[in-house]
């Protein structure tokens, strides 16, 4: 017989679920029940697309098997869930798309196979919006668990608000505490953007730190996988796990061995330079936003940190580079969809390009750098808002694309650069919505990022708070 936490196995950490494995306050396969158990009594929130009961509880069975052989992994049966942008054996792989839908991937992702190798366990497959293009989780054409037809990914702070995009059910799926933590993927924002609409955390590592093998891709020169969880401690547990080189499948690979992104974290504050960007934090900056980040960083100087004012000239170029950059690789990674190998194929047409038309139609629904450089030269990380405003609501943005693109305009320089970053709650705006701190840092700074942002944590308590009636 097991002994029961103190607290409830959904109000558990990472950290604090592998603890109570190793220490068999709990086992892996009731951790798993719990979870598996949440998420179906909340799927209303559109969170997950696919799960897979059977083999969850196996998993969970083989990392009791370890733990009792003591051979544990640093995450030995704690239960995470994947973005359905990465591929996976057990459980369908669709990227939200009509296009994918019913495909099983005779293979995992390589950052699936690290975590499961770390012994994470696969609650299942989360929400995103279709080949994770989109800024609000609107655009998911595949029905989430519980539902017969496509729907939005709704937030939990305020079901009739976005959960952001396009990692918007994994988000979602920490903020509600329906898993601990998950994967995400950032192209321009998209794992920064809903962690600060849902107040939870989430890291976009340096490009290439993180396998893309396995990765649907959307714009391969920018997407990087990256973990998703309350607090900054469970992200670097989980990025120590995801990340290493994978040169042998994965061509942007970054030749650069794997690290322990826990070593830092509480580490002193005093003499770290932030700098705080004039272009941040000019018009279009909602007063509520304003407010939260101003307190977040005011928190930082009483840590010891010094804010230092810079400029980065041109940052609202980022939005049009980014929708050249991005759609022209769209372009390309999709043009594999056309319905020959796999995937969808229209069921009438009369020749093979009136195929390729109908089925694509049936199933679709370097100066960067060097600002970003010199900047570095006098400030050691940068922190700004995420997002202009907090998540807005349902349906808010109708037929207008522009409104999303702007909602990425502070995140957009980061992935465009290739640099770090990551979202930490920092408060509470209009409707009682979460605002997310963003940090930015140097190439290969994850782990002052993680520790900047776990010092911060370790004096508030805005990544402690949930939603309420959940």
């Amino acid at each position: 017989m097991t002994t029961s936490p103190t607290k409830a196995l959904h109000d558990l950490g990472v950290s604090e679920l592998a603890a109570g494995l190793r220490a068999k306050q709990f086992s892996a396969a009731e951790a798993a029940q719990h979870f598996l158990a949440r998420a179906k009594v909340h799927q209303h929130l559109g969170a997950f697309v696919a799960m897979n009961e059977d083999a969850t509880l196996a998993q969970a069975q083989a990392a009791d098997a370890r733990i009792a052989a003591g051979t544990a992994g640093a995450l030995e049966g704690v239960p995470i869930a994947h973005k359905d942008i990465f591929v996976t054996r057990d459980f369908p792989s669709t990227a939200g798309s009509r296009m994918l839908a019913g495909y099983q991937s005779p293979f995992d992702a390589t950052v699936v196979t690290r975590l499961a190798k770390a012994g994470a366990l696969t609650l299942g497959k989360l929400n995103c919006d279709e080949f994770a293009m989109g800024s609000a989780n609107e655009n998911s054409a595949v029905a989430p668990v519980g539902f017969e037809a496509p729907a939005p990914v709704r937030n939990p702070w305020d079901t009739s608000r976005i959960p952001g995009g396009s990692s918007g059910g994994s988000a979602v799926a920490v903020a509600a505490r329906l898993a601990p933590a998950v994967t995400g993927t950032d192209t321009g924002g998209s794992i920064r953007q809903p962690a600060s609409f849902c107040g939870i955390t989430g890291i976009k590592p340096t490009y290439g730190r993180a396998s893309r093998y396995g990765m649907i891709a959307f714009a391969s020169s920018l997407d990087q996988a990256g973990p998703m969880a309350r607090s900054a401690e469970d992200c670097a547990l989980l990025l120590s796990a995801m990340c290493g080189p994978d040169l042998d499948r994965d061509s942007t690979s970054l030749d650069v061995p794997a690290e322990d992104y826990s070593r830092s974290l509480n580490d002193s504050l005093e003499g770290l330079r932030i700098g705080i960007p004039a272009e941040f934090f000019g018009e279009g900056l909602a007063p509520d936003v304003r407010a939260a980040v101003d307190a977040a960083l005011k928190e930082y100087e009483k840590l010891g940190a010094t804010l230092v004012p810079i400029s980065l000239p041109r940052t609202e170029l980022s939005i049009p580079v980014y929708y050249i950059i991005a759609p022209a690789e769209a372009s390309s990674n999709l043009s594999r969809f056309d319905g020959v190998k796999f995937g969808h194929r229209a069921k009438d047409y009369t020749d093979l390009v009136d195929m390729y038309k109908k089925t694509r139609a049936e199933g679709f629904g370097d100066e960067v750098k060097r600002r970003f450089q010199n900047a570095f030269k006098e400030c050691d990380l940068i922190a700004g808002p995420v997002a202009p405003t907090v998540a807005w609501k349902l349906g808010e943005h109708g037929n207008n694309p522009l409104a999303d693109y702007l909602a990425d305009i502070f995140t957009l320089p980061a992935s465009l650069a290739g640099l770090p970053g990551m979202s930490v709650p920092a408060g509470f705006g209009e409707g009682g919505m979460p605002v997310g701190l963003q940090l930015i840092g140097n190439y290969f700074a994850e782990a002052r990022l993680l520790n900047a942002a776990h010092r911060l944590q370790q004096a508030t308590d805005f990544h402690l708070r949930q939603p309420g009636g959940l």
